[in-house]
């Protein structure tokens, strides 16, 4: 089986290594405005997912250059994706998007835009934005999908039904924009099959796809219901096979931007062992030998 990862996606596509540019827009949600609800998804930090995502009181340009000094200080990168990530990246004043999409996109150096957001907030105005970026550089629009189950998307209070998510993929690839969707391994109550459900269902629609183990932290309302025993977390073992089964299952032209993502060390609670990231990644490396997954087609038999 071959496993397209985002290494080989990037280079395919740009032609050399290109890093990511965590960026924040200093954005919020509609599931803690008031407009949905006030409490975020029950998973949801304080920090809305991006707490190693720039400071918000620099300007974008500023975040760009001040993430470009920590990375070329390691490594001789020369290109890079601005990455809006914190919270919901087009819930916004259109115009207010325009100025810092449009300033993250003017260096030379930044090779693509990509935006994390919800599906139900692209609106006619913001597509239309999008429209007009991706005529100047490629735009990935991340989306939080996280799971096709009804029961567990109202449990986790995503808010919003699974045909939102349908039109806002219809939306974004009837502009060209390149679409990557977010789902969560081990969420409360579901099943191997479920999981891999979900998977398949938005690996079937998107041209790129994160797979990010469930993470208790501290602060969240999930972690009340952890320490009540409602649910247990998954083991490592347990994961590696989910994830192999799922990535079996996709079709093979998607690029498989994450394996697991990483949690917080100060803020997680449970598992513990995700934090263990080289442990990790060899038992997921060791499962992908057993299986016979191959990592990019330059290992290719």
């Amino acid at each position: 089986m071959y496993y397209y990862s985002l290494n080989e996606y990037l280079l395919k596509t740009f032609g050399e290594k290109v890093y990511k540019i965590s960026l924040n827009g200093g954005m919020t949600c509609p599931n803690r405005d008031g407009k949905l609800g006030d409490r975020g998804c029950i998973f949801c930090s304080s920090g809305g997912s991006g707490e190693f995502s720039a400071d918000k009181r620099l300007s974008i340009t500023e975040q760009i250059e001040d993430a470009k000094r920590r990375i070329q200080s390691k490594t001789n990168c020369k290109k890079f994706i601005a990455y809006f990530q914190p919270f919901t990246n087009t819930y916004a004043d259109v115009e207010y998007l325009r100025r810092i999409f449009h300033e993250a996109i003017a260096p030379d150096e930044i090779a693509a835009l990509s935006i994390a957001t919800r599906p139900d907030c692209l609106g006619d105005d913001v597509l239309a934005l999008l429209d007009e970026l991706n005529k100047i550089k490629p735009v990935w629009v991340e989306l939080g999908l996280q799971t096709v189950h009804k029961a567990t998307a109202d449990y986790i209070r995503r808010g919003y039904e699974l045909d939102v998510y349908d039109k806002a993929v219809a939306d974004l690839k009837n502009i060209g924009v390149y679409v990557i969707t977010h789902i969560i391994l081990g969420l409360p109550f579901e099943s191997r099959d479920m999981m891999i459900k979900s998977a398949v269902y938005a690996g079937e629609r998107s041209d790129g796809i994160k797979l990010q183990l469930l993470h208790v932290l501290k602060g969240t309302d999930l972690l009340e219901e952890y320490n009540r025993g409602m649910f247990e977390t998954l083991s490592l073992e347990e994961y590696a096979d989910i994830l192999c089964e799922c990535i079996e299952r996709l079709p093979s032209g998607v690029s498989i931007h994450r394996l697991t993502g990483d949690g917080d060390k100060k803020l997680l609670v449970s598992p513990i062992w995700s934090a263990d990231k080289k442990r990790v990644l060899n038992t997921i490396n060791k499962a992908f030998k057993e299986r016979d997954v191959i990592q990019g087609r330059k290992y290719k038999k």
